[in-house]
């Protein structure tokens, strides 16, 4: 449901404004409306917003640097917040600087292994004496031997393709070797191998110091980072105020949703401030505050994947939240995953921050649709109950679905969302515009279930053939008249006749192809415990009769496949059934989107999401 809103207007005086501002976002119900041009960013705006990206940057480091059960210090309000982001920013560099430092080191640490132990004044004291050291790589099938004897080839070290070798020649020699020449280090294995474990020990100290940061620091910067959101806020609020009468006068109009309004206009009444309220009108962007029922609630971040509807139409969140759990658990369709998924999501909801317990409020609801309709479907970590010859479950298979009735279930599931999306269509239409414009809609409606339940009562009771074809020829007409001729009671009957021949053919080939679109859900079922039955022969027939051995290699290969299982087939069983929300529901129930969320003038809030 999305909540009524009301449209206030505010006159006050220039030198009050400031502390009105101040009171204003006390109150924290206020959705303030931009300027139609928008607002021009100043230099200060600018800073504070770089200024908040390297807070939330610098918290997020901080949040993975957390030790586990660890008990955050309170804020210490003596301390300077972006004082100790600096700090913290300046730990970071150092341990980045340290951690490319390490990987140069270990890179230069390979390429020096291969030479061994020597010394840098030896070659020196050789080079002084005339002779002249080059080292190579190549190849081993290059490497000719006859190297050995013109050029005083030795060979240093070899690998499983490629020869280390270097060479000592007399001064003014020409080299002609097919060979990389490399250039030593200043450092030798063994000196580079002490550096390495120095860096480390470095970094260990830097890492103690930024856990050390994390848990005494995290709050005081957190506190930073609401008063630098809360100064870009007042400051957004300020370019979108207008100047009246010489700058005298200062304007500035929000949203209150009529909840809240009583809070709002407490304070007003308080100061003495000038306002006006309005009821929105249909031109109005007005912002979108949903307000939904426990479950459908746990569906608002769904919807909000796609778009939020706009103010002016209905919210499709309650609608098609049943239809998505439903469509999950036939796409996943197996008793044992979605205990998984029940169990997990009960567990995990104890250890996460109050802002992630919805999502797997979600995930158990999901997990709890998967066990009944593997149920449904017979289908345990990809074991068919179907066929199990198991005494016990005889008298409870005539409640299972075979793969036929899936398919079956399937379409008909797609009928009944297509259809409902076109009552809320009609439905919604009427609300906006007026019965005659939905008469269309609604003479669609009329053909399709007044048909469609003649044709499903003639299937299954013997009816008159002669009712059956007045029931096919009334709902028909009275439907045709209505999407041919009342489609727009304000246009030409002929204009009208022509944009209804347009409409259907668009809406039979539409429907149509919209019904088709729900075989994916049968078709995703049905590759998943296709999947988890060839996942157990596999685990079966590989494993062999090896004692101790054999249970070993069976429960690596189910753990792994059917892991990997639970992993492709959730992922469609999210993705696909929320394409079908979006496209084909969407679509019938005439969804238009483009609402911009509420978001009020308020004190900053932000909970921190860790485990």
């Amino acid at each position: 449901m999305i909540l009524k809103m009301k449209r206030y207007t505010f006159l006050v005086y220039h030198k009050q404004y400031t502390e009105f501002l101040e009171k204003l976002r006390e109150t924290g119900v206020l959705h303030v409306i931009e300027k139609a041009e928008g607002i021009a960013e100043n230099d200060v705006l600018r800073e504070k917003m770089q200024l908040a990206a390297r807070i939330k940057n610098t918290l997020k480091q901080l949040e993975k640097r957390t030790p586990q059960k660890a008990e955050l210090l309170p804020t210490n309000e003596a301390k300077n917040g972006l004082e100790l982001l600096q700090n913290v920013e300046l730990a970071l560099a150092e341990k980045d600087a340290l951690d490319q430092k390490l990987q140069n080191t270990e890179k230069e640490y390979e390429r020096m292994e291969v030479w061994g132990s020597f010394s840098h004044t030896r070659l020196e004291q050789l080079r002084n004496a005339g002779f002249v050291i080059n080292f190579y790589s190549c190849n081993l099938r290059k490497f000719d031997q006859e190297w050995e004897v013109l050029y005083n080839a030795f060979e240093i070290d070899t690998t499983t393709t490629t020869r280390y070798f270097l060479t000592i020649t007399k001064p003014n020699q020409v080299i002609e070797i097919d060979a990389d020449p490399i250039k030593l280090s200043a450092k030798t294995a063994e000196e580079l191998f002490v550096e390495i474990s120095e860096i480390r020990e470095k970094i260990n100290v830097q890492i103690a110091l930024l856990e050390k940061m994390a848990v005494e620091y995290y709050n005081t910067i957190k506190l930073a980072q609401s008063e630098i959101s809360e100064n870009i806020d007042f400051a957004k609020v300020i370019l979108n105020t207008k100047s009246e009468a010489d700058n005298r006068v200062m304007l500035l109009e929000g949203w209150c949703p009529e909840e809240s309004e009583e809070v709002l206009n407490t304070y007003l009444e308080s100061t003495g401030v000038y306002y006006e309220t309005a009821i929105p009108t249909e031109e109005d962007k007005v912002p979108i505050k949903l307000k939904n029922n426990k479950f459908t609630k746990l569906y608002e971040m769904i919807g909000e994947l796609y778009d939020l509807p706009n103010y002016h139409e209905l919210d499709l969140t309650p609608f098609f939240a049943p239809f998505y759990m439903l469509f999950f658990g036939l796409c996943l369709g197996d008793v044992g995953y979605g205990l998984i998924f029940v169990i997990a999501a009960v567990i995990l909801r104890r250890k996460v921050s109050e802002t992630l317990k919805p999502v797997f409020s979600l995930v158990a609801l999901l997990g709890i649709s998967t066990v009944i309709m593997g149920a449904i479907g017979g289908n345990v970590f990809g074991y068919s109950l179907i066929d199990a010859k198991i005494e016990w479950l005889e008298s409870y298979k005539k409640y299972m679905m075979d793969s036929n009735k899936l398919f079956n279930v399937a379409l008909i599931l797609g009928v009944i969302q297509i259809i409902f999306g076109m009552i809320i269509k009609a439905i919604g239409t009427v609300r906006r515009y007026g019965v005659a414009a939905s008469l269309s809609t609604w003479g669609w409606l009329i053909i399709i279930l007044g048909c469609g339940g003649t044709y499903a009562v003639n299937m299954f009771m013997e009816v008159n053939a002669t009712t059956t074809q007045y029931l096919y020829y009334g709902f028909g007409g009275v439907g045709g008249l209505l999407i041919f001729l009342l489609n727009d009671i304000k246009r030409n009957p002929f204009i009208n006749v022509g944009a209804g021949l347009w409409d259907a053919y668009n809406m039979i080939l539409g429907v149509i192809g919209d019904v088709l679109s729900y075989i994916r859900l049968f078709a995703l079922g049905i590759s998943g415990a296709v999947m988890g039955f060839v996942f157990n022969d596999l685990a079966i027939n590989l494993s062999g009769n090896i004692p101790v051995l054999s249970p070993i290699i069976m429960i690596i290969i189910l753990l792994i496949g059917h892991g990997l299982n639970i992993f492709m087939s959730s992922l469609s069983a999210f993705v696909h059934p929320m394409r079908l929300t979006f496209v084909e529901f969407y679509k019938n129930a005439g969804f238009e989107g483009g609402g911009k969320k509420y978001r009020p003038f308020a004190a900053y809030k932000e909970e921190r999401t860790l485990f």
